[in-house]
């Protein structure tokens, strides 16, 4: 049963559950790898890596915790050997609760489930960042519906659930429990969000683009919050945008706000639809800046020109800037710009996820610049 109104928080079109009647405020469902990042070298010629933990909607649940303080959780499946203990290492130094991790037995030679590993070298200049993922059979996409109790989970409260078209596309089954998980969230009044988060190479074997679209058009149906970036919209939901140069590189937000006009017409359901916007001059240097929908208006965030350390996780950054706005009661205005201005810092860092401070995120939104803090 939901929640009764009385228990929830209202905004200008939502109710969200307050922070005193809920166990965490936000839980991502998704994927956990291994990341081995060569720093300035390349992924074939490295000799030695440096190991983070990521994945597109826990690195969502790990922003909002480390950067902006809230209790966070991750639903996921490990494999339970030493690979998967140095992942729980990980992830508990990110502080994200695992009280709702599977973990999955070890048959001692990760034929029947493994744990993913992700090879990603940043780029620079013109030579653009590359990802190369090892992550078949991994535990988390062989998950069925039932293995998680989702009903469960949410009947504690939590006052928002995110997901993403990563999750949905690494196994048959995920789909169905990307959706069993969203209507149990709806189903007892928490917030829902998914990133479309196109990777091609994840459908390549998964029926492609039309796989994809089929998927994340009956994935949509249950979603509050959809956020995506230029290319996920067009790939994920078969929009297009006009005026969009073939390398997805030009900034307009005329055309986005044209596309997003359309999708809330065929979503109704969508009560806030927000995209980034980026704009690669090379892997170094990119525009920056985001659009938000909500209630019938556009918001957009103030572009920036960034130098890119590690391009990897900045969208899920904003996803969790624009969350947080939410949750704290900000206005779509201001949200967009928290996501925007997290998203920017977390790529002058390496790694998939955040090493700003909410300080940091506070000074960028207001106006300040890049000048020594002593």
């Amino acid at each position: 049963m939901a929640e009764p109104a009385s228990k929830r928080a209202k905004t200008e079109v939502w109710e969200i559950k307050k922070a005193e009647d809920c166990l965490f405020d936000e839980l991502s469902l998704g994927e956990v790898m291994i990341r081995f990042d060569p720093g300035a070298s390349r992924i074939h010629t490295s000799r030695q890596f440096t190991v983070w933990e990521g994945g597109g909607e826990y690195n969502v649940a790990r922003g909002l915790r480390r950067c902006f303080g809230l209790r966070t959780a991750v639903a996921t499946a490990i494999v339970d050997n030493q690979v998967g203990r140095l992942l729980e290492d990980l992830i508990l130094q990110g502080g994200v609760d695992m009280r709702h991790v599977k973990w999955v037995p070890f048959d001692g030679l990760g034929r029947a489930s493994r744990n993913g590993l992700n090879f990603t070298e940043a780029g620079y200049g013109v030579r653009g960042a590359v990802g190369c993922s090892d992550r078949g059979h991994t535990g988390i996409s062989q998950i069925k519906v039932g293995d998680i109790d989702f009903d469960a989970i949410f009947s504690k409260g939590v006052r928002w659930f995110h997901c993403g078209g990563i999750f949905a596309a690494l196994g048959d089954a995920t789909p169905d429990v990307a959706i069993e998980a969203l209507r149990a969230a709806k189903k007892h009044g928490t917030i829902t969000s998914y990133d479309l988060n196109y990777r091609p190479s994840l459908w390549k074997n998964f029926g492609g683009q039309a796989k994809c679209q089929e998927v994340n058009r009956e994935i949509a149906k249950y979603v509050d919050v959809m956020i995506g970036n230029e290319e996920d919209f067009t790939a994920s939901l078969g929009y297009k945008i006009e005026g969009l140069d073939e390398n997805l590189g030009a900034l307009d937000p005329s055309s986005f706000k044209k596309m997003i006009e359309q999708v809330v017409k065929d979503y109704p359901n969508f009560k806030a639809v927000a995209t980034t916007l980026r704009e690669a001059h090379s892997a170094s240097v990119n525009g920056w800046s985001a659009v938000c929908w909500m209630n019938g208006g556009f918001h957009q965030a103030q572009t920036r020109e960034l130098w890119i350390h590690d391009r990897v996780g900045g969208g899920d950054s904003f996803a969790s800037g624009l969350i947080y706005g939410f949750l704290s009661g900000m206005g779509p205005k201001e949200a967009v710009e928290y996501g925007a201005a997290h998203g920017a810092l977390a790529m002058t860092t390496p790694g998939d996820t955040s090493m700003a401070t909410l300080a940091e995120v506070k000074k960028l939104v207001g106006g300040g610049g890049a000048r020594v803090d002593r």
